[in-house]
């Protein structure tokens, strides 16, 4: 299921705010926020399990 541009927005938008500051406890969010902004840009990895080469994440 493809999700739309707004329905992206909106997520990356709640995850954005349930990040607490702590580098540890919102890794997982940020992992989350950087593959959902990626689709939102048109940019997927072939396997979301598979690290990304050019930034590193």
């Amino acid at each position: 299921m493809e999700l739309t541009k707004e329905q992206l927005e909106k997520e990356i938008e709640s995850l954005n705010g349930q990040l607490t500051g702590d580098m540890f406890q919102d890794m997982d969010i940020k992992d989350k926020i950087h593959n959902l902004t990626m689709k939102l840009n048109g940019v997927k990895p072939m396997d979301s399990s598979i690290d990304c080469v050019g930034c590193g994440s």
